[in-house]
């Protein structure tokens, strides 16, 4: 597949989620809207692979991903600073707190950790512990994709109990107490993270099997 073709294709799939989506939305409320959104990503993500494009799709996705990552990042970070800076003025030049300043702050600080940790992932930033690894060097490569697929099963679970707590959050209506923010989407954070998780663990899972598949292919 051209890298003509494969835009269009990365395209299309990103038509047929965000329209899986909506439908998920109006017939089974957020479960549909999550659950109807993986599943395409998931159809497409097999007719890449059966196409021999699933590099493609994957970089693709990265460099969406990346987008949305970055700039959400960058923008959550500026608007913190910049209250905490107009907190800091109002203060100590006028004696006079803001009192959303630090609840938004907060939220922000929410945000940007749930948020990071796809970057972290695909960064391979990730706490790890190596220790067994430098004593007996071969399981580096299976302990390598046995952590990824606990990745997978954590985003998996994430992804299940965050809508559950987000659903609650909607039927009490509760919101923050400043703000008033409806806590719903603060706790849809968190059924994102485990999304974005997931994909990111699925890149890097086809990355380091295609690292493993040349050097084995250079030994042999």
């Amino acid at each position: 597949m051209a890298q003509g073709r494969t835009y269009l294709f990365g395209w299309v799939a990103v038509a047929c989620i965000a329209a899986a989506a909506v439908l998920g939305y109006f017939l089974l409320h957020l479960k549909g809207l999550t659950w109807g959104a993986i599943s395409i990503w998931g159809f497409f993500m097999l007719i890449a692979a059966f196409t021999g494009n699933c590099d493609r799709f994957l970089r693709f996705q990265d460099k969406g991903l990346s987008f949305f990552e970055e700039w959400t990042l960058y923008l959550a970070v500026m608007v913190g600073l910049v209250s905490l800076f107009i907190n800091v003025i109002m203060r100590y030049v006028f004696s006079y707190s803001l009192s959303w300043s630090e609840e938004l702050i907060r939220e922000i600080i929410i945000l940007t950790t749930f948020v990071g940790l796809a970057p972290a992932i695909k960064n391979r930033s990730m706490i790890t512990i190596d220790a067994l690894v430098q004593i007996v060097p071969r399981l580096r490569t299976p302990l390598t994709y046995f952590s990824h697929f606990s990745v997978l099963l954590f985003s998996a679970i994430i992804t299940k109990f965050g809508i559950d707590m987000a659903l609650m959050q909607e039927r009490t209506s509760q919101e923050t107490i400043i703000l008033e923010i409806p806590l719903v989407i603060l706790y849809l954070i968190l059924p994102l993270m485990g999304v974005t998780m997931g994909v990111r663990t699925v890149q890097v899972l086809w990355w380091d099997f295609q690292e493993s598949r040349a050097k084995n292919e250079a030994a042999g």
